[in-house]
């Protein structure tokens, strides 16, 4: 039963990702990844939220499923070689940077929102 609710999470995850990843980017002017950027750090939040707050099911449903779908480190990687490809070693960098430094404090925060919310 727990693989139909991570199956679950994952098939509203994966479009998400995809759709989301579009829709940032297309509104950037910038080879920045914004759109990886975005996700990844939105997974990062509801994962926070939801170790504080959720069942174990909810945890497999939205964290494993959905975040796991979600986030993904291997265009995280692969934007962040392009653009040392290209040239654009500060934004590689930004982006390392950035995506690590946001993705802990959306992770605490949403631990810290859950604890005070549901505390």
């Amino acid at each position: 039963m727990n693989w139909l609710l991570v199956l679950g999470g994952a098939m509203v995850g994966a479009p998400l990702r995809y759709l989301t990843d579009r829709a940032v980017q297309s509104r950037h002017d910038s080879v920045f990844p914004w759109g990886t950027f975005a996700v990844n750090i939105t997974g990062c939040l509801i994962l926070g939220l939801l170790t504080s707050a959720a069942s174990s099911q909810a945890q497999l449903l939205l964290g494993t499923g959905l975040c796991g779908a979600l986030t993904t480190y291997s265009t995280f990687s692969y934007e962040t070689l392009r653009l040392t490809e290209t040239g654009a070693g500060l934004y590689a960098v930004a982006n390392v940077v950035g995506s690590v430094v946001a993705g802990l404090g959306a992770a605490f925060a949403g631990v810290w929102l859950a604890q005070t919310v549901w505390a």
